[in-house]
């Protein structure tokens, strides 16, 4: 379909209208209760200004963020738009911008920080409130294409991560004028889905209403465990997952929510 194509292609689509009230519902009761109940990694990210609440894999406290992958449609839309024979749940992350918040994420791309590797992967950008293209995240289209993998850096000081890191590539320069930077305007239903080497960042949120959105990261039938030679985000090793380098993701932690 063409969705897949273009997602093949530019690393990034946008899909209109993948979630309904019920599912939006659930979710947004999902993103309350976790506000109110940090996991042990949730925290305010934001220095100044409006807070920019972040927390993830809380799937088996709250189970409707597994649930929308397994029972509702983004398992589904997750393993098409990867080419995948099955789809597996990496984690989902909470993502809350309060109005006036001035905190802006640097352009990145996710692989270096997973301890994941694999050829299909995806992340599904569930947005909960209208999100203007001013205030939405950028892509740099075509930046999956090579899957090279950059080096990870701290995203207040773009200082490279802690750890030995000379087998990643340099980060690139990333000019926005650039005709292949994209954004999307997006509503309540809608879904950027963006392969884990793709380039991109996400503006602050300077408007008087406030910017949930839940990332819920896929993985494929291939996806094998990647020790780091630095800290990983989450941070599964500290979670209690044990494995080696290239071993199979196991089930009870990666559930598979749909299948071809």
């Amino acid at each position: 379909m063409l969705d897949r194509e273009e997602f093949q292609r530019d690393g990034v689509t946008v899909v209109r209208n993948v979630l309904d009230r019920a599912w939006l519902d659930r979710l947004a009761a999902s993103i309350e209760a976790n506000l109110a109940a940090p996991g042990p990694h949730g925290k305010n990210h934001a220095e100044e200004g409006g807070a920019y609440f972040g927390d993830y894999v809380n799937w088996q406290r709250f189970p409707d963020f597994l649930h929308v992958a397994s029972e509702g449609p983004l398992g589904k839309l997750a393993g098409e738009l990867m080419g995948a024979s099955a789809a597996r749940f990496f984690h989902e992350h909470v993502l809350v911008k309060e109005p006036g918040n001035n905190s802006s994420t640097p352009w990145h791309q996710d692989m270096p920080y997973y301890c994941v590797a694999g050829a299909r992967t995806v992340s599904l950008w569930v947005p909960l409130d209208p999100v203007a293209k001013s205030e939405s995240l950028n892509f740099m289209k075509g930046s999956h294409r090579d899957k090279k993998t950059y080096m990870p850096r701290r995203f207040k000081t773009l200082e490279p991560l802690e750890g030995d890191v000379t087998d990643y590539a340099p980060f690139p320069d990333v000019d926005a004028d650039d005709p292949n930077v994209v954004s999307f305007a997006v509503n309540p239903g809608d879904v950027l889905a963006f392969d884990f080497h793709t380039l991109h960042d996400a503006p602050a949120n300077p408007t008087n209403t406030r910017r949930r959105a839940v990332s819920f990261r896929f993985v494929g039938e291939d996806a094998r465990y990647v020790a780091r030679p630095h800290d990983v985000s989450p941070p599964f090793p500290e979670l209690g997952l044990k494995l080696n380098m290239n071993d199979p993701l196991p089930e009870e932690w990666f559930p598979t929510v749909w299948q071809a």
